[in-house]
């Protein structure tokens, strides 16, 4: 990736950190003809931890262009895993199965020294979770919610050993996720640690807590994880969503991407928005939407692609033109930076029959897109051609 480098400094809990950007451009906005960048190279110093650490951030295509805010994942093992789950989240997110979100990858320095809860003497640097916990919570959090767009609404996603950190952090910081996908935990470290202190550690309740957990084909692991998931289901905890998955078919290497994909699908079970809400209309979408903000614990806006849809469903009938028109003007209320509302409106209008209101949206269109050089600029312009072109034949 190429890259420029900017600096931020910025005061904390803990002393001043220096924080250099290594910046690229954004997800799927291409740097030169030849390439496509998924993400930013980020570096920042850790006080707690005595160390710079690199993070690889995915943003969602169009971030730069809206002022929405985006759940986070932090993913463990980020080197590993940032380019295929980046490409879940992006196809899943495409689909209307999850939200768009920010994926910030951390970057290992030592696995073994951040993810071990204890130290044990086959490993000299081990027990170091405590402290990578702190970052997290106390350094890169912070960090992310002051330069990125949030929600308040975080992932934890780990695998192996970073599975393991995953069920670690929510036994000592419960509030600091959301929601983990927990891919072959390394539950048998130092003699089943995690699972005995879980037994004083899991609360009895949570605040809206998914929890997914998967293994592969691993003997080995099967007995550890099976009294974790005993002594989960005797605490019966309030508000704690578990889920247990055998992948009896994947290996310990294979596994990562259909947990991701199958977690992610879990934690926003119900987020599609079922057929007969739509063609209900705009105030059942509005308050399907308002259900889901509840069950996330922040407000989740109707997308815009989802009112325009709504828009062109009744514009296909003709005897709801009316209807649609209302819809796509909604729409321009909600979402008045948008090149594309104005041009659907322009649209329903020209459907209508009324060019010159076509005229004026499809000229609000041009105006936007090239402010932004959005890619739908041409059809824009082609748009506001061809009414301009009716609107003067008519003249004559």
């Amino acid at each position: 990736m190429k890259t420029r480098t900017r600096k931020f400094f910025r005061k904390a809990l803990v002393p001043l950190f220096v924080f250099i950007f290594a910046i690229t451009n954004m997800i799927l906005i291409a740097d030169n003809d030849n390439e496509f960048v998924i993400g930013e190279k980020v570096s920042l110093h850790s006080a707690i931890l005595n160390e710079d650490r690199n993070l690889l951030v995915y943003l969602p295509s169009g971030y730069e262009m809206t002022d929405k805010s985006y759940p986070v994942m932090y993913l463990l093992d980020g080197d590993v895993h940032f380019h295929h789950v980046t490409g879940i989240v992006g196809f899943l997110s495409a689909q209307g199965l999850i939200p768009e979100m920010i994926v910030v990858a951390i970057v290992n320095v030592d696995r073994n020294r951040d993810f071990s809860p204890t130290h044990i003497t086959e490993i000299p640097t081990s027990g170091g979770a405590g402290n990578f916990l702190y970052f997290i919570s106390d350094e890169l959090t912070p960090f992310i919610e002051k330069n990125y767009r949030t929600v308040g609404y975080n992932i934890l996603v780990g695998h192996s050993f970073g599975g393991a950190f995953a069920i670690y952090a929510l036994l000592e910081e419960p509030e600091l996720f959301n929601a983990f996908i927990a891919v072959s935990p390394y539950l048998m470290y130092d003699n089943n640690f995690l699972v005995n202190d879980m037994k004083a550690k899991l609360k009895s309740s949570y605040k809206n807590v998914e929890f997914y957990m998967t293994i592969g084909n691993e003997p080995t692991y099967f007995d550890a994880l099976d009294q974790f998931t005993k002594n989960v289901n005797l605490r019966q905890a309030e508000g704690l969503e578990f889920s247990y998955i055998q992948m009896k078919d994947e290996s310990h290497m294979s596994i990562p991407h259909l947990s991701i994909y199958n977690g992610l699908k879990y934690i926003y079970s119900g987020w599609q928005l079922p057929k007969e809400i739509f063609t209900a209309g705009l105030e059942s979408v509005d308050t399907y939407y308002k259900s889901l903000s509840d069950k996330y614990g922040y407000k989740v806006e109707v997308p815009e692609s989802t009112i325009n849809l709504l828009g062109y469903y009744y514009l296909q009938q003709k005897k709801d033109k009316e209807k649609a028109l209302e819809v796509f003007k909604e729409n321009v209320k909600r979402f008045p930076l948008s090149a594309n509302v104005y041009d659907s409106l322009g649209e329903a209008y020209e459907k209508s029959g009324q060019n010159k209101k076509a005229e004026n949206n499809y000229q609000k269109a041009v105006e936007l897109a090239e402010k932004e050089n959005q890619p739908f600029l041409k059809i824009y312009k082609e748009n506001l051609l061809r009414v301009q072109q009716v609107t003067a034949k008519n003249k004559g």
